[in-house]
């Protein structure tokens, strides 16, 4: 499989769909064999859809359930942050201070590399320029750094730069498959996602900056979020039974073992990917996937659409709705949801305003969103 086609399998997380829901899409294996077996590490292996490097499985078995529940669209001021005409831009991020946002385009060359700019300005200046493909960054909570996902070893790893692009830190060196790194609250450390070599399940690890080298595995999943107010993580996972479509999850770490593992939001037909913690640790924006469709770039219908929740699992909230693909939300201080989105026919970088003042007051167990215009 073609580096830029396993990208776009990881990232866009809406290309490959398991069994009799494929309809046609590319490669892919269907719902992969769950392992019975203890790796090599003395880990007892989840019983869970697993993925592999030829053809990653995200989704599960499709079970014909219901649709997520929702009770209001309430998305003011949309608007779009980046224009490429050629390639796409995708994974934005934004600093804690709202003024900058990095992300990553192949508007200049075919493979991506990593790009930053005032999110209320409309040049651009490129921070790198590999041969190889540079993804997923993410600003450290100082603004000092950003950290990101490159195949230029030869495989995927975690990157640290400084935000002028200097003092390039390779995090990781194994020979697996690391990716989308995020920073704990105090900066010191990444956790990520890895796929060993001779692996069939995604794990989660933290590493610490200040000891290269020293990590520590926190459990199993894909695309980790640290909480920026504490140590908890979010993540998705495959569920065990049912439909096996990836909810998300929590866990906290304690003493720097993760404990707790909760479930926040789950869907019986939907798959919940991609999620992201607001500012202040109190909601999380999210993907919900339509995996009966293969194809993120068909502007015939919604394929996947945004939605919030509270960190307790209340109150869940759908915040975009139209064509194509919205997807990899991350949220800004002021509160507003950046995002990709091929609504226009490309990949490009778009915001939304959710709430704003009072918004969720609960009645007989509905939800009612209170709204107050900009």
């Amino acid at each position: 499989m073609s580096d830029g086609r396993w990208m776009q399998v990881v990232l866009v997380a809406a290309l490959i769909v398991v069994g009799s829901a494929c309809g046609g899409c590319q490669s892919g294996p269907p719902l992969a064999e769950q392992t019975d077996q203890v790796q090599s590490s003395g880990r007892p292996a989840e019983q869970e859809p697993v993925a592999s490097v030829e053809g990653i499985t995200l989704f599960g078995e499709v079970d014909g359930q219901g649709a997520v529940p929702f009770v209001a669209r309430p998305a003011r001021s949309l608007e779009q942050h980046t224009f490429a005409t050629e390639g796409r831009d995708f994974d934005p991020d934004i600093l804690r201070s709202g003024e900058l946002m990095v992300f990553a385009s192949t508007r200049h060359s075919v493979k991506p590399d990593i790009y930053l700019k005032m999110v209320a300005g409309s040049t651009i200046t490129q921070l790198t320029a590999d041969p190889a493909s540079d993804v997923q960054p993410r600003f450290s909570p100082d603004g000092g750094k950003i950290a990101f996902a490159s195949d230029r070893s030869g495989n995927w790893d975690i990157w640290v730069m400084d935000i002028d692009s200097r003092h390039l830190t390779q995090v990781t060196t194994a020979r697996a498959q690391e990716v989308h790194p995020s920073w704990s609250s105090d900066g010191t450390r990444l956790v990520y996602c890895s796929l060993p070599g001779a692996g069939r399940q995604w794990e989660l690890w933290v590493a610490a900056l200040s000891a290269p080298g020293t990590k520590k595995f926190v459990g199993y999943g894909l695309f980790p979020d640290w909480s920026p107010v504490g140590d908890k993580i979010l993540f998705q996972r495959a569920r065990q039974r049912g439909s096996h479509w990836f909810s998300l999850w929590t866990v906290d770490l304690v003493d720097g073992e993760a404990r707790y593992p909760t479930e926040i939001a789950s869907s019986a037909a939907y798959a919940l990917v991609l999620p992201s913690w607001s500012s202040d640790g109190l909601r999380v924006a999210y993907c919900a996937l339509k995996p009966s469709q293969a194809d993120p770039t068909d502007q015939g219908s919604s394929l996947s659409d945004l939605w919030m929740v509270d960190a307790d699992g209340q109150a869940r909230v759908q915040l975009s709705e139209g064509r194509g693909a919205n997807y990899s939300p991350t949220w800004a201080p002021d509160g507003r949801v950046y995002f990709t989105s091929t609504r226009e026919g490309s990949e490009t970088v778009w915001s939304l305003l959710p709430l704003q003042g009072p918004s969720v007051a609960r009645t007989a167990g509905t939800v009612q969103v209170g709204m107050r215009s900009r």
